[in-house]
């Protein structure tokens, strides 16, 4: 089968499309044949060696696709020809087929195609756990979604306004904005904007939101402080640097600053956000969106393309 590999940690460029053995299931295990992969950031982050868990060489990239159940090892109950999409994977995804656990496979319903169920896991599990497990927010709560017409911000902005929040976000181009106005948002704003922060503190008549979801700690953090309501929390989801910020904002607000990784979720939390995930799914309350679909080839421009500041909907390979 054909699949990306990465030999040496590096630029985008260390990705290279090889012929590799195909995946046998061994028990509990099961291959999927892969129609879709999905692209985060954090894919970029490990191929770069500059992530904090960093896979063996030489890997394939990627625990987020959907696709077919093509083979099941001993005590697998899931069915052959199964839609599915995945949560994990052993052998990595940006492949024609990959190697998966049991408990990360999950059925696909059928209204949602396997280029939108390569944009589940990574991107709904990140912001369910944000806004739910980590922030605890509730219906009525104001939240505030940076970069929310990327694929984690989509995502937020949806679960966010299914849950009865008032979702505000803000994106960086235009064409973004009208997307996060369309996924739900009450009103969005230009991060690009020098004043942004000080228009979003007016949209709330200067209470402040009760919760912040964060993209990029480095640049927006101290900010983030300053905009909060009291007993506000803001959820670190994504960081490229170091930040400084005044503790006497968290004290002012009686404040909490929250850090969250994907990867560190037990497991009880995984099965609540898998079947959460499902039900929104299933009824349509969640639309995953995908901004472009790219060959498998392609993969090094894709990982170029996912950290760029206008993102918009999730990225993903079709093999």
């Amino acid at each position: 089968m054909k699949a990306i590999r990465v030999h040496e940690f590096g630029p985008p460029e260390v990705m290279r499309l090889e012929d590799t053995r195909d995946p046998v299931a061994a028990a509990g295990q099961v291959v999927v044949r892969v129609e879709a992969a999905g692209v985060n950031p954090v894919d970029a982050y490990q191929r770069s060696g500059r992530y904090g868990r960093l896979p063996a060489l030489p890997f394939t990239p990627g625990i987020d696709a959907a696709g077919v159940v093509e083979s099941v090892g001993s005590g697998v109950k899931i069915r052959v020809g199964t839609r599915v999409y995945t949560s994990g994977s052993v052998s990595g995804v940006y492949a024609e087929k990959t190697l998966c656990l049991e408990n990360d496979i999950h059925e696909l319903p059928q209204q949602i195609s396997f280029a939108q169920g390569a944009a589940i896991h990574v991107p709904y599990a990140t912001a369910y756990r944000a806004l739910f497990q980590r922030a605890h927010a509730t219906a009525g709560e104001s939240v505030l979604v940076h970069g929310a017409s990327g694929g984690v911000g989509i995502a937020a902005v949806q679960i966010a306004r299914a849950a009865g929040m008032k979702v505000f976000g803000t994106a960086g181009t235009a064409k973004g904005r009208e997307l996060v106005l369309q996924q739900g948002a009450h009103d969005v704003l230009d991060h690009k904007a020098p004043d942004h922060m000080t228009k979003a503190l007016a949209i709330t008549g200067g209470r402040g939101f009760d919760v912040v979801l964060e993209m990029l700690a480095n640049v927006n953090l101290g900010g983030d402080l300053q905009i909060l309501a009291p007993a506000g929390r803001v959820v670190v989801i994504g960081s490229r640097g170091p930040t400084q910020i005044d503790a006497r904002e968290i004290m002012v607000h009686d404040a909490a600053i929250l850090g969250m990784l994907l990867f560190n979720t037990p497991e009880r939390d995984l099965n609540a956000i898998n079947s959460g995930l499902y039900a929104g799914l299933a009824n349509g309350t969640l639309r995953p969106v995908v901004g472009k679909e790219m060959a498998l080839a392609e993969a090094p421009t894709a990982h170029k393309e996912v950290l760029e500041a206008s993102a918009y909907g999730k990225i993903v390979l079709k093999p």
